[in-house]
Formats: C-alpha cells, structure tokens, sequence
C-alpha cells in the first residue's frame, strides 16, 4: 500500500526542514489541506513549502506557481511602450535602433504585465532558493528586478486544457494583459477574445511539477502541462489564427464588396493560410492603422474590478443597454442560460447530495444520524452545502427573464427549477390542509 494514515510531530518535521535548508525564517501560523487527493496521496516535501512561505509566493495544485493575464493579441509593438532597451532586444535578435522603431513580435515572445513581473521575480527567487539550498545546485535566475527576466523561458497554459506552449518574456505594460502573437494564444486552444490564461516560469514548470499531486479523479490532469509544445507549427493551430489578414492596406475591391454585402471568403485578401508552407508564414505580417501605446484604454478588465457576480451580470446588461447594435434580449438570455441556469442546477444537486459535519472534529458523514449528533464525538452536526447557496441568483434570474422578455422556453426552465427549489425549501407544515379546504 503506498500510503497509512499516521501521527506525525510537525514541530519536529519543520525544525528537520528549517536545518536542512540552513534557513533562518519562522512562521506563526501553518495552512494545510484536510487530505490528498491524489492517487498515491504523495506530499511534497516540506522544505519546497517552506521557501514559498519565505517569498510569498502561492502553489497551484500540480506544484507550480502561476499569473493569469488576459489574453490580447499583437503582431507588432515599439521599444519604448515594453519598456527595454534597444540593446537588450538586439541581444534577443531582434533588428531595432530605436525606441519608436515599431517591431513584429516573434510568434513565441511574449509581453507582460508590469505586476506579474514583480511576481515572476519572487518565484525566481524561491527557485534559487530550492536550487541552492535544497537541491545543492548553483542559482539560475539570479534576478533582482523584473527587468533581468527579460529573455527568461515561461510556460503558457490555458484552463480546461493539458498542453502549455513554450513562450519568451520580452517586455512588459502597465495594462493587466498578456500580449502575445496570435499564433501563440491560438497554440493554447485560444481564439484571442479575452480569455484569461496563466504563464509559468520554465523552470518551476521542470523542478516542481509532478502527476503525483494530480487529483485522481475525472478532470483531474486538466489546467496541467502535461505535454509541453516547443515549436508553433501555424499549420496545426486553430483555423482561426490562419486567418489573420496580413496586408498593410485594404484594397477598393474590398470597400465595394462591403457596399454589396459580398461573402468575405469572396474577397480576395491575403491571409496567412496562403503562406503556408512557403517560408514566410512567421513573418512580413502588415497591419493597417498605427497606435501610439498597445497598452491605451483600460488597464484592467472591468470583470476583474467587480467583485460579485450580480455586479459583473448587471454591468454586462448596462452595457447591452447602451449599446444599439447588441440584442439586449439575447444578451439576458445567454446570462441566464450559461450562467445562472447551470448554476442554479448545479447548486440544487449538490444540496440533494451533499454529506453533514461536525463542527467540532470535522467528521463527514453521508447521512444525518438518528441522534442528530457527530457518531465520532458527539459534537453537532450542519449541512455542508446551504439554502443561500442554492437560491442566491433564482430571484434576480426570473426578474432578469421578466424584463428582457427572454424566450419562453428558457422561463419555463427557470419556473421548473423555482418549484423544484420551493418543494424543497418551503415547509410543508405551513400548507397543511383541513377537509375545509375541500368543500
């Protein structure tokens, strides 16, 4: 059997730790997990726990470390909006004498954010760290400021998705973003509308990453780089970032074609699907208006500003409002059926199935017991999953419908789900009925 459950002194463990690593730091307070769901249950060592704590630095469930950014896509940017030095691009290869040269951004170059920046220094430093004190090694990053990351090797990787792509930090901007070739967000099964994808550094991705910490259930290796792509092949990514147009300018045939209301696939515009396979599908892209700063106009996404959910909804639907060329009907109704509804749905199955603890030694059992107290100690026992929880958007999400005139399918659906929640809520004392009722 790879794993028992046993007693062990964490004081002890943790001073073992601190002697090994030669480390002087000590921590007030501990946080742990209630158990290991991994198939072997296997722990990582103590010491790698212990020089995060020193940095400040958060582990994700496979072992690294990780940023998420939004993704926006760029094919060209300037020296001077990335903030480096013309001769540190040079070092990297590219040709640039100036600060306002405008330069095309190689398919696997990445530019960050300012704050990830600050953050990649810190898990740069546990990495060293962990190389010199842990496993007896030299540093290797040996960054001060987020400026000596520049050139460093990261990992990008996208949620619901077991394959990170190979990236190389080459700047970075005030906007919270990750900018990035189309090419390269398209590599992590992304079409460039804004999702939120995270970068690794390289080598937390080599030393810290294990199956072994994988939860072994179904879906329990996504959002982990399993596999690791080196090389962006534009013929095996998505369709959509083949069709990137990649002229300068747009030609009159094409302004005509619009006042007709042609297909767009019958106008001829160059694409990089038809430079495939013949050399230049990296680069020679165009692009057709200038911009003094990549990073102009918001600098965070609202989404991550608002805090609740109910504030993003009623932003969005504001929004719609406002805008003539958005269908607020359909807006409300995509709210409702690929948010709300799931939601709803979800949250009453959970409380249909949901186990009971105690709340004096955690013990979770399947059932209420008879005596209504913990069979373990004695302690009271309390519902894991509440009311609130499966309620919470049911009142808003019929009114939401109401308003907007959503279709009456999806009313139907909330109407179904509002009786399912109130049979199950709602005392059947308060309805009982006399054999006047009848009459």
């Amino acid at each position: 059997m790879s794993h028992q459950i046993q007693s062990i002194d964490l004081r002890k463990v943790y001073q073992q730790a601190l002697t090994r690593l030669d480390e002087t730091a000590r921590f007030d307070r501990f946080k742990g997990v209630l158990g290991l769901i991994s198939k072997n249950k296997t722990p990582e060592p103590i010491e790698k726990g212990v020089l995060r704590a020193k940095h400040e630095i958060f582990v994700f469930k496979d072992g690294t470390c990780r940023y998420d950014l939004t993704d926006l896509p760029t094919t060209h940017f300037t020296p001077r909006e990335i903030s480096v030095p013309t001769s540190k691009l040079r070092d990297l290869g590219y040709d640039v004498t100036d600060d306002d040269d405008v330069v095309e951004l190689a398919p696997q170059d990445i530019i960050l954010s300012h704050d990830c920046g600050e953050w990649l220094v810190r898990v740069s430093h546990f990495i060293d760290d962990l190389l010199v004190k842990y496993y007896r090694q030299p540093p290797y990053y040996e960054a001060k400021t987020k400026e000596d990351l520049i050139g460093a090797l990261v990992i990008g990787l996208a949620p619901h998705t077991s394959a990170g792509v190979l990236g190389r930090v080459i700047g970075f901007t005030p906007a919270s973003a990750g900018f990035a070739h189309p090419f390269f967000h398209a590599s992590k099964r992304r079409n460039c509308d804004g999702d939120e994808d995270c970068v690794v550094l390289l080598l937390d991705g080599l030393l810290n990453f294990s199956l072994s910490y994988l939860p072994d259930r179904r879906g329990g290796k996504m959002d982990a780089p399993l596999v690791l792509t080196t090389r962006i092949d534009p013929k095996e990514i998505d369709a959509e970032a083949r069709n990137l147009d990649i002229i300068d300018r747009y030609p009159l045939e094409f302004y005509h074609a619009t006042l007709g209301f042609e297909e767009a696939r019958r106008v001829r515009i160059a694409t990089v699907a038809s430079r495939l396979g013949t050399g230049a599908e990296y680069t020679g892209f165009g692009f057709t208006h200038q911009s003094s700063s990549i990073s102009l106009g918001p600098l965070n996404s609202t989404y991550k500003v608002l805090e609740s959910m109910m504030d993003k909804m009623e932003t969005q639907l504001e929004l719609a409002r406002r805008i003539r060329a958005v269908d607020q009907r359909d807006v409300a109704e995509r709210v409702i059926k690929t948010h709300f509804l799931p939601d709803l749905i979800g949250n009453l199955r959970a409380f249909s199935r949901q186990k009971v603890r105690c709340v004096k030694c955690n013990y979770k059992v399947r059932r209420p017991p008879i005596s209504g107290n913990c069979p373990k100690c004695g302690g009271k026992i309390v519902l894991t999953v509440h009311e609130g929880t499966v309620t919470k958007y049911m009142a808003r999400s019929i009114q939401i419908a109401n308003e907007y005139g959503v279709s009456k399918y999806t009313r139907q659906r909330l109407m179904l789900l509002e009786m399912s929640v109130n049979s199950l809520f709602e005392s059947d004392a308060s309805k009982q009925m006399g054999l006047v009722d009848f009459m």
